[in-house]
């Protein structure tokens, strides 16, 4: 069996250890390392990038960017490399690490040399609304807002101290600015074209969310039904091993913790015929297919491995 060298720069974060775990046990897979006391030494980071067939970043975005100029500095290039920072996922070379965006997106991941894994947040909102928007059910330019609730462990190390040690609060909305970072991303994978009201939040529990996005179906310009939005999202991810549109079936109640530990997307329509509303709703392991797992997908992908349910479980 052909072992494939990785690099995972920054494992000693909540997303690299997760990671780390995920391809520790894979006999396709040999981790290259570097000693605790030199993870910040250049020479280091540079052997190690020379030494690997692909390398994962896990770092901020400033790090991050120094990493590729030195992978760039290296023979042919240096490796192949994915980027679980925010700082190449609007970067022209780089191909955005959701493979369930389009039919072609697979197969640029899967040829790619640079991939930027998605956020977790502008995962939930990609899935519901690039399918929609494709289909001319919802325009462009349409007024959009989303909600979202997120797991503390997304916060970073910072917010996870704060939880864990009780000086947190139970629930709190935040970037009440309108300008969250993943804006950008979701603007321009969603296929709008107006940027959306996006209030994002955190709850207290380590990990999971849910993201949902209100519809007055009225002001949608074909007056779809609830069934209708569904059957746009099903149709989209049919053939898809990791995203499933779950009917509602009379739920009223979704909590976020279910899919933790897993690579797993649930989409689901909630809709009320009677007042032509309805609410799209994601709910997934903002550690999971929002980070680690996404990016072990990908890492298969590029190099050409099998990504089994097995191998993305945390």
């Amino acid at each position: 069996m052909v072992q494939h060298r990785v690099f995972i720069d920054g494992d000693a974060g909540t997303t690299g250890l997760l990671i780390r775990d995920r391809l520790a046990e894979r006999p396709d897979i040999a981790l290259v390392g570097i000693a605790a006391d030199r993870r910040k030494d250049p020479r280091a980071r540079a052997e190690a990038l020379a030494a690997c067939d692909l390398a994962v970043l896990c770092l901020p975005d400033e790090a991050a960017r120094e990493a590729v100029a030195m992978a760039g500095s290296l023979p042919d290039g240096g490796p192949r490399l994915l980027d679980a920072s925010t700082a190449h996922r609007l970067a022209p070379g780089w191909v955005y690490g959701f493979p369930e965006l389009s039919a072609e997106q697979e197969r640029a991941v899967r040829g790619a040399r640079r991939v930027a894994n998605p956020g977790c947040y502008p995962t939930g909102v990609v899935a519901l609304l690039r399918p929609l928007v494709d289909a001319g059910i919802i325009p462009a330019d349409f007024p959009v807002t989303i909600n979202a609730v997120s797991g503390y462990s997304g916060g970073g190390k910072g917010m996870i101290a704060a939880y864990e040690g009780g000086t947190a609060p139970a629930f709190e909305l935040y970037a009440l600015g309108l300008e969250h970072k993943h804006l950008p991303e979701i603007v321009a994978y969603s296929g709008l074209t107006r940027a959306p009201i996006f209030v994002p939040s955190v709850g207290n529990f380590r990990q999971g969310m849910l993201v949902s996005i209100p519809l007055h179906l009225d002001l949608l310009p074909c007056r779809p039904a609830p069934a209708d939005l569904e059957a746009a999202l099903a149709a989209r991810y049919a053939a898809s091993q990791w995203v499933r549109v779950v009917p509602a079936a009379g739920e009223t109640r979704l909590e976020p913790e279910a899919l933790n530990g897993s690579n797993t997307l649930e989409l689901r329509v909630f809709g009320n015929a009677a007042r032509r509303q309805a609410v799209l709703v994601a709910r997934l392991d903002n550690l999971g297919k929002g980070a680690s797992g996404a990016a072990v997908q990908n890492l298969a992908l590029m190099l050409g491995l099998e990504a089994s349910p097995a191998a993305l479980a945390a």
